[in-house]
C-alpha cells in the first residue's frame, strides 16, 4: 500500500481543476471565433481548405485513387500528402458534412467553399478531437505526475490542476490547431497516450500500437520514433531471468514486433492492392521536390541559407543526405545514452532532444512542426518549468509570421497573456509572498519544485538577464513585425529576423536539455505512489 496524502490537498485540486479544464476549451473555442489558414484566399486558400477537399476526395473517389493523380483527383490542388489514418478521419468527417451540409463537400464545385454552419462544423470537429484524444491523454499523464513523486520533494507543478492546466493552456498549439486550423491534437494525442503507457501504466505493447497509430495520422512522428525504438528494444533486456534469458529477450522482441506488424498490415490494407499504390502513397508522404524547407522557418538550415543559397548549390538530393546525416548526428547521442542508461525521465528528455534534431536539421520542416518539441518539453515542464516555460514561450513567437499571415494577432497576445498570468498564479500559489513577475527570477521559479535547496547563484541571476533579454528581443520583433514596413528590398525581413532569433534560441535549448540528459543518473531517487 502506498502513503495515502493529506485529503484536503487532494480536494483542492480537484476543485481546481474543473473549473480550470473548462477555462482551457473556452480559450480554444474563443480562439476559434477569429479566421483560419487561407480565409477568403484564392485560389489555393489555405490549410482549411485542404482539410475540407481532403474531405471532397474521400467521400467521393475510390480509395485506391486517393493519393493518385486523376481526372476526380487534381494531386496540385491539395492532394493528400499524410499517412492513412489521416485520410479515414477525413473520410469519416466528410461522411458527416456530406448528410449536414452536401454542398461543402461536392466532387470538384465545392472548391474554395466558405461559409459560417460549414466553419462552425470545421471547428467543431478541431474541437471534440482535441478533447477526446489531446485533453484526455493530458490529464492522465498530469493525474500519474501527481502520484508519483521523490519522497522529500513536494512540487507545486505537479499539482493535477495547475499541471494539467499549464499544459493544456500552451498557445502554441491551441494556435494552430483552433486558429490557423488543423488536426496535429489527434497525432500529438496518440503520442501522449503512447507515452502514458511507457511512464505510467509500463504496458510496452499499448504504447508500440498508440505510437504506430500516431505515426500513422502524421509522418511527422517520426520526429519521435528514435527514443520510442531505443527505450521499447532497452526494455526487452530488462529483468530478464538467468535460464531461458535469449528466448524470454526474443518473445518480448517478437511481442512488440507483431504489434508493429498487425498494426501496420490493419492500417494500409486498403492500399495494398498493387505495389504502385504503395510506392505511391510514399511518394506523397515524403515529397523530395518540395526542398529542405518551406517559407522561414527557425532551423538551422533557414539561416544558412542567408549566406548560402542552397538551392543553388545543391540539389534536393544532396540536400536530403547531408540533412540525413546531420539529423543523425545530432539525435543518436541521445539515444545511445537512453539505451545504456535508461530510466524514465531520461526517456521525456530524449524526446526533446531528437525532436529538436529533427526540427534543427532534418529536410523539408514546416514552422508547425515545433510543436513536436514543444509537447514533450510541456510533459517535462514539472521538473524544470523555468527553461521549460522559456521554451515554450519562444516556440509559439517562432510561428509568428504564419500566425500574422492568418490574422490571428490578438490571439498571439491573448493566450500568451493568459498563459504567463497562470504561471504567475502558479507560482504565487507556491510562494504567496511572490510578485506577478516572479516568473523572470529563475531562483523564485525553482524554489516551488525544491523548496529550500535552490540558492540565489550567480548561474541562475545570468539565466534571469538572459531571459528577460530574450522576452524584450521577442517584444521588440512582434512590435516591428506589426508596424514597420519592410524595405521594399526586403520583403521577408522581420519573418527571417523572427526565424534566426528563434533558431538561436533552440540551439542554445538543445545543447541545454542534452546537458540535462547525460547529467541524470540512472538511478533515481525512491518514488512512492499515491492511491487517491
Amino acid at each position: 500500500m502506498g502513503k495515502r496524502a493529506d485529503p484536503d490537498r487532494f480536494s483542492v485540486t480537484k476543485d481546481a481543476l474543473l473549473p480550470g479544464l473548462f477555462f482551457a476549451l473556452l480559450v480554444r473555442w474563443c480562439v476559434a471565433s477569429y479566421p483560419y489558414s487561407g480565409f477568403k484566399k484564392p485560389p489555393m486558400y489555405g490549410d482549411y481548405e485542404a482539410q475540407r477537399h481532403w474531405q471532397e476526395i474521400t467521400v467521393h473517389t475510390p480509395v485506391a485513387n486517393w493519393y493518385h493523380n486523376t481526372t476526380q483527383n487534381d494531386l496540385e490542388y491539395w492532394g493528400l500528402d499524410y499517412p492513412p489514418l489521416t485520410a479515414y478521419h477525413s473520410l469519416l468527417m466528410g461522411l458527416v458534412a456530406d448528410w449536414l451540409d452536401p454542398e461543402s463537400v461536392r466532387l470538384f464545385a465545392s472548391r474554395g467553399y466558405e461559409n459560417e454552419s460549414h466553419k462552425t462544423f470545421m471547428r467543431w470537429t478541431v474541437f471534440l478531437c482535441d478533447i477526446y484524444f489531446y485533453v484526455s491523454a493530458v490529464l492522465c499523464l498530469c493525474i500519474d505526475a501527481e502520484r508519483v513523486k521523490p519522497k522529500e520533494v513536494k512540487n507545486v507543478f505537479k499539482r493535477t490542476d495547475l499541471s494539467s492546466i499549464l499544459f493544456l493552456l500552451y498557445p502554441g498549439l491551441i494556435l494552430i490547431d483552433h486558429g490557423h486550423f488543423q488536426y496535429n491534437c489527434v497525432s500529438l494525442g496518440l503520442f501522449l497516450w503512447s507515452t502514458f503507457y511507457i511512464v505510467a501504466i509500463e504496458n510496452d505493447t499499448l504504447a508500440t500500437i498508440f505510437f504506430v497509430l500516431a505515426l500513422n495520422y502524421k509522418q511527422m512522428e517520426l520526429y519521435h520514433a528514435l527514443p520510442f525504438f531505443s527505450y521499447l528494444l532497452r526494455k526487452c533486456f530488462i529483468d530478464i531471468p538467468h535460464r531461458g534469458r535469449i528466448s524470454h529477450i526474443v518473445n518480448r522482441f517478437n511481442k512488440l514486433a507483431v504489434a508493429v506488424i498487425a498494426s501496420f498490415i490493419i492500417i494500409w490494407y486498403p492500399f495494398t492492392g498493387s505495389w504502385n499504390n504503395i510506392k505511391q502513397l510514399f511518394i506523397r508522404l515524403f515529397p523530395l521536390s518540395r526542398g529542405v524547407f518551406e517559407d522561414k522557418v527557425s532551423n538551422v538550415w533557414c539561416v544558412v541559407n542567408v549566406f548560402i543559397k542552397l538551392k543553388t548549390y545543391y540539389s534536393n538530393e544532396e540536400m536530403a543526405k547531408t540533412c540525413l546525416i546531420t539529423t543523425a548526428s545530432a539525435a543518436l547521442p541521445s539515444c545511445i545514452d537512453l539505451f545504456f542508461r535508461i530510466n524514465r525521465k531520461k526517456f521525456t528528455l530524449c524526446l526533446i532532444n531528437v525532436s529538436l534534431a529533427f526540427f534543427l536539421f532534418s529536410f523539408q520542416v514546416h514552422e508547425k512542426t515545433i510543436l513536436l518539441a514543444a509537447v514533450p518539453v510541456a510533459l517535462h515542464f514539472p521538473e524544470d518549468p523555468f527553461m521549460c516555460f522559456w521554451f515554450l514561450l519562444v516556440s509559439t513567437f517562432s510561428m509568428l509570421p504564419l500566425l500574422l499571415k492568418d490574422g490571428l494577432l490578438l490571439p498571439f497576445i491573448a493566450t500568451n497573456v493568459i498563459y504567463i498570468s497562470f504561471y504567475s498564479i502558479s507560482l504565487k500559489l507556491a510562494q504567496p509572498n511572490a510578485g506577478f513577475f516572479t516568473f523572470f527570477n529563475a531562483s523564485r521559479v525553482y524554489k516551488a519544485v525544491q523548496p529550500e535547496k535552490i540558492e540565489n547563484t550567480f548561474l541562475l541571476k545570468l539565466v534571469s538577464v538572459n531571459f528577460v533579454c530574450s522576452v524584450f528581443g521577442m517584444i521588440m520583433l512582434t512590435i516591428g513585425s506589426i508596424y514597420t514596413a519592410p524595405p521594399p528590398k526586403f520583403p521577408d525581413l522581420f519573418p527571417l529576423l523572427i526565424s534566426v532569433y528563434s533558431c538561436s534560441h533552440f540551439l542554445l535549448f538543445f545543447f541545454y536539455f542534452y546537458y540535462r540528459q547525460f547529467n541524470l543518473p540512472t538511478c533515481l531517487p525512491v518514488t512512492i505512489k499515491i492511491k487517491k
